[in-house]
């Protein structure tokens, strides 16, 4: 498996607004996409663009909140409260090819291939095999995002 450009980091959090309100006036954050959500995952989604010099070389931060009480980040916000690093997400050219790869190597996979927040198809990876990182890999997006 050759390591893909880190797409994103996945951050959990109580509420999107005041996450938001972190990133613009504490971290000067410049660019916020609108949030949206994102039921048949359980959550809430916000991006926030880091700088880049072209619209494939920033990484993100994701904000995720809980989208009800039946969210999959519900467990993660109970032993952390104040939100904080969910997951990391690296980019692959071929996601099937992926998820061959690493079933090959034994590693965990939760879950079926889906459709992540950026519209491409992702699956994560289980912490305790990705030296206790909960990991996504997501097919690279055609465009940028």
């Amino acid at each position: 498996m050759k390591l893909g450009r880190l797409n994103h980091i996945g951050v959990a959090t109580p509420s999107i607004e005041a996450s938001i309100a972190h990133y613009r006036d504490v971290m000067g954050a410049t660019h916020i996409h609108e949030p949206f959500d994102l039921p048949e995952q359980g959550v809430k989604v916000c991006f926030v663009d880091t700088p880049a010099d072209s619209a494939m070389n920033g990484t993100q931060i994701e904000l995720i909140e809980p989208f009800d009480e039946s969210s999959p980040i519900n467990g993660f916000l109970a032993k952390n409260p104040a939100g904080g690093q969910h997951h990391v997400c690296f980019e692959v050219p071929d996601i099937a090819k992926a998820r061959e790869e690493f079933e090959a190597m034994g590693k965990r996979i939760l879950g079926p291939t889906r459709i992540g927040a950026h519209g491409t198809p992702i699956f994560f990876l289980h912490p305790k095999d990705m030296q206790g990182i909960l990991t996504e890999i997501m097919e690279t997006p055609k465009e940028a995002h």
